[in-house]
């Protein structure tokens, strides 16, 4: 599996995540924030710049089966219910992922689990 087809695994993950009506955005996790600090600073240790990714709440893993597990952390609007607000999100991430593997050849089952971090 290339980088590439990670990453547009992810954006069609994360476009889906974020369409959905009461998710306020993406949470990264605790990893993901440690890894950039300290890419940071090595960077910043050997003298180069980097342009960096944005941190975001969605990691994609591809599985031994050719299929994808795909996490979505996200912070919630209080407007609605956080349990409807999840399954909204599984659903839509799922089919977009889907859609996208679909599209390009490859497909095979999609998991996705919804992590709420906070609501607002």
């Amino acid at each position: 599996m290339t980088a590439a087809a990670r990453e547009d695994v992810h954006r069609a993950a994360a476009r889906a995540a974020l369409g959905v009506s009461g998710v306020a955005g993406l949470q990264p996790a605790l990893g993901d924030l440690l890894s950039r600090v300290a890419s940071r600073t090595r960077h910043a240790l050997a003298g180069d710049t980097v342009a960096g990714r944005p941190l975001s709440g969605i990691r994609c893993r591809h599985t031994p089966e050719d299929g994808w597990q795909v996490e979505v952390r996200c912070v919630l609007r209080s407007d609605r219910r956080v349990v409807d607000v999840a399954r909204d999100v599984r659903e839509r991430v799922r089919a977009a992922v889907t859609a996208h593997l679909a599209q390009h050849g490859s497909p095979g089952p999609v998991t996705v689990l919804v992590v709420v971090t906070r609501t607002e």
